[in-house]
């Protein structure tokens, strides 16, 4: 009764967590059109006053509400990692009161134990996807730690895949940690013209997607910015 529960509350919490991570995207994405300031760019112009070419109490306004979003959708994925413990808690007290099972056709008599373990985690380092039939934990990877803020058309970004918004779990070696401007700076140049296996999480879905940094007509290898977490 407790796992149905628990499971029941990850699912709904990863449903507000997606329509958070759409409505966030879909902010960025206004924010970084073209002749739009971005996330972080400068609202007044030259002489210091209010920059005529865009909205700028609708920019201000769409700023913090990312920001608001952003605090809400940690929050969330905390709540999903202290269910995920629960859960994987649970199974494993479940696990150590079942005795294994005998293939009673073994010849030899050695045991044949049938069960689901998942990996000891710590829980801020867990993300999961669950099967739509059996609700299990399926995939559990390293917690995310950067999301792309900008990204350039017809870069190399671009064209291998990466959209706005999209939330990195692993760059190449690189994962959650300390220094990693300069890691992710680091593992660019040391793989420039390699194929780098990226993991994303988009929409709730992880993915994973090679990416090549490389030399092109514009800045960087790569022709977009992480935003660290």
């Amino acid at each position: 009764m407790l796992g149905t529960n628990v499971k029941a509350e990850i699912t709904s919490l990863m449903d507000k967590r997606s329509a958070l991570e759409s409505e966030m995207n879909s902010i960025i994405a206004r924010l970084s059109q073209p002749g739009a300031p971005g996330l972080s760019g400068n609202l007044v112009d030259s002489e210091g006053f209010p920059r005529s070419d865009i909205d700028v109490p609708l920019v201000r306004a769409e700023r913090r509400r990312l920001a608001e979003l952003r605090n809400d959708y940690t929050d969330i994925t905390d709540k999903i990692n202290q269910n995920i413990q629960i859960l994987h808690s649970a199974r494993l007290a479940g696990n150590n009161r079942s005795p294994p099972l005998k293939n009673s056709g073994n010849d030899d008599g050695s045991d044949i134990q049938t069960s689901s373990t998942v990996a000891s985690t710590p829980s801020q380092n867990v993300l999961l996807s669950l099967s739509p039939n059996s609700m299990d934990v399926d995939v559990m990877v390293s917690r995310t730690f950067a999301v792309v803020d900008e990204i350039t058309d017809a870069s190399p970004a671009v064209e291998d895949g990466l959209q706005l918004g999209d939330q990195i779990l692993k760059f190449g070696n690189v994962e959650a940690g300390d220094n990693l401007h300069e890691r992710l700076a680091s593992e660019a140049q040391s793989s420039m013209g390699q194929t780098v296996p990226v993991v994303i999480m988009r929409q709730g879905t992880v993915i994973n997607l090679p990416v090549t940094p490389r030399t092109w007509q514009g800045r960087g290898l790569l022709g977009c910015h992480f935003r660290i977490l």
